[in-house]
């Protein structure tokens, strides 16, 4: 097997991640970041802090504008926010070959029909990322806790070379990220949708972070309610979880480090764009056009409106 190129467009707290595991690991991965973090990086290289690999000053990641790459990558992962996707279209035309694949793991459903509707020449896959990371800092990352699972597969409008999928896959796992080919990426994304959006909605809601909501209150008993709202609009979609909704999401929060807080939160409390369009509104208005009640949504989305 021939060494793949790798590249992550997006060097946020999950992309960061994904390229510092890759990097640690010898792979040829390089990113898209732009402003300070992109001349911080490449002075001095990324500082990531990791509760599973440990600290690194100056982990020699390769960083590069988007004018600045003229490579060719085989795989592409995109890890930018849901309200970024439609700036990303020229970068990944100029960086795929006939065979490259492009897996977006995003915390917002139906991002690889969105990215593949923007390049339909390039073969679109799509994925979810379970991972406490964020930016700690100008061209410095942190990765929270032993969570850190990617999940990614061919949707019905694509089609994929095996041996590719499963080098991509070996490459993963031989870098320390659990990684799972899913044989039904519609129903792992949704899931995963359901989950980040009662996660990021409880602790924004109540502005607090991961501790409370595992524990008995009424902090966890909106986490509950939100998740098997968002369970019946799947539902209703036809999907077939495979599991109960609420143990799932449950076990995840659980597993989570105790003062983590989500992407989104973190992002209104800074004044920052966010995306809770895509993890609030977007669930509320899917359970109205579906005829779903969603009560415990209708109350929480009083606070943002």
């Amino acid at each position: 097997m021939k060494r793949l190129k790798y590249l992550i467009v997006g060097t946020g707290g999950v992309g960061g991640s994904i390229a510092a595991f890759l990097t640690l690991a010898g792979k040829n991965v390089s990113c898209i970041a732009r402003g300070e973090s992109l001349k911080a990086i490449k002075q001095r290289g990324m500082i990531f802090h990791s509760d599973m690999k440990g600290d690194y000053p100056h982990l020699p990641v390769k960083a590069y504008s988007e004018e600045e790459y003229t490579d060719k990558a085989d795989a592409i992962f995109v890890t930018v926010k849901g309200y970024s996707i439609d700036s990303i279209g020229d970068i990944l035309r100029k960086a795929a070959h006939d065979k490259t694949v492009v897996i977006p793991v995003l915390n917002v459903y139906g991002t690889g029909k969105r990215i593949k509707q923007l390049v339909p020449e390039i073969n679109v896959l799509d994925g979810c990322i379970y991972i406490v990371g964020f930016k700690s800092g100008v061209g410095e990352i942190s990765q929270l806790g032993e969570v850190f699972h990617l999940v990614f597969g061919v949707p019905s409008w694509a089609t994929c070379d095996d041996d590719l999928l499963t080098q991509v896959t070996a490459d993963l796992l031989d870098a320390g990220i659990k990684t799972t080919l899913s044989d039904d990426i519609n129903r792992d994304t949704f899931i995963k949708w359901s989950y980040i959006s009662a996660m990021s909605v409880t602790g924004a809601y109540y502005d607090i972070p991961m501790g409370p909501i595992q524990h008995p209150g009424k902090e966890r008993d909106t986490f509950i309610g939100l998740t098997k709202e968002s369970a019946a609009i799947g539902e209703r979609l036809g999907i077939d979880f495979g599991c109960d909704m609420v143990e799932h999401h449950l076990k995840v929060m659980d597993s989570l480090d105790p003062e983590s807080t989500a992407s989104m939160q973190k992002d209104l409390k800074a004044g920052n764009q966010s995306e809770i369009q895509g993890q609030l509104f977007d669930i509320i208005a899917l359970g109205k056009e579906l005829g779903v009640a969603t009560p415990v949504y209708d109350e929480v989305v009083k606070k943002f409106r």
